[in-house]
């Protein structure tokens, strides 16, 4: 429909012309929906005027210097996470590896695992990883230390591994503690039944103080690859990117599969690079042949 076979008095089309607003997009509330004065000032008034090149006031600056800005004030647990990172990242010599690992067997087994528990429970990809990591800890217990600033470095015999959960406040690490000796049944209902507690600021200080490795997954939210900051004095910090269907090349053909992208943070100070590269081969290599998750 052509502007001229428009509904509008005069002066709508007027100070339609004069802002630059188009008459089809406006909905006339006139007799027999003839567009008036009234809803052109409407339609600029509520900002969808600027999609056709009108005008709209911008909010008061606090100087002339910096846009406007809301005041939020910072939580305490903000405060110590802030200390914490800026502390890991200024004094912690990080180095990272990355690792790109094929998991269509692994959601396979999954799929196999959640039928088998008929609702009685429900794997995720993330408990998996979990699993896995406390497996590659005791095939590669030198991956499991951290620094102390003593003449010593600790090398762990428990596997207690960090798990870091989003909450209100910023970010919490709850621990799954000997998750070597825990099945993935028992690692996943650990691991809801501590995110829960957290997220309703139930945790106790001995489920998220200490902890020797992390892992954080972004995949939930898309991210394909990221570098976490090692939570000191741990050593490693593991990032869980997105699995996504992918072309790869087997045995000279082409083909598809799903890929997760895994980083590994590390400290330098406790961690070689060829101990770093060896822990996150053993880490792809349980969750590429998912069989070893039961051990």
């Amino acid at each position: 429909m052509s502007e001229n076979r428009i509904f509008a008095s005069p002066l709508a089309r007027r100070l339609a012309q004069q802002n630059n607003i188009n008459l089809a997009s406006i909905t006339g509330t006139g007799p027999h929906g003839r567009i008036i004065k009234q809803d052109v000032e409407d339609f600029q008034a509520n900002g969808a005027g600027a999609i056709f090149g009108a005008s709209k006031v911008a909010p008061a600056r606090p100087s002339p210097f910096e846009p406007a800005y809301t005041e939020i004030p910072v939580s305490n647990m903000r405060k110590v996470i802030a200390s914490r990172l800026t502390e890991s990242k200024q004094q912690v010599p990080h180095f990272y590896l990355s690792s790109d690992v094929e998991i269509d067997a692994l959601l396979s087994a999954r799929k196999y695992l959640n039928d088998l528990g008929d609702g009685a429970y429900k794997i995720s990809v993330n408990d998996m990883v979990l699993k896995a990591v406390a497996v590659a800890s005791k095939k590669v217990p030198a991956a499991n230390q951290a620094w102390t600033n003593q003449g010593f470095v600790k090398q762990f015999k428990a596997v207690d591994i960090s798990v870091a959960v989003s909450i209100p406040d910023g970010l919490i690490t709850p621990i799954v503690r000997d998750a070597d000796y825990k099945s993935i049944v028992e690692i996943s209902t650990e691991i809801k039944a501590l995110a829960q507690k957290a997220r309703s600021s139930g945790l106790q200080p001995e489920e998220f103080q200490g902890g020797t490795i992390s892992v954080s997954n972004l995949g939930m939210y898309g991210v394909k690859q990221f570098n976490a900051i090692i939570n000191s004095p741990q050593a490693c910090i593991l990032a869980v990117g997105a699995g996504e269907q992918r072309p790869v090349v087997k045995n000279g053909q082409l083909s598809i599969a799903t890929v997760m992208n895994l980083t590994l943070s590390v400290d330098h100070r406790v961690v070689d690079g060829s101990v770093g590269a060896e822990f996150l081969a053993a880490i792809k290599e349980v969750l590429e042949q998912p069989i070893a998750l039961t051990i």
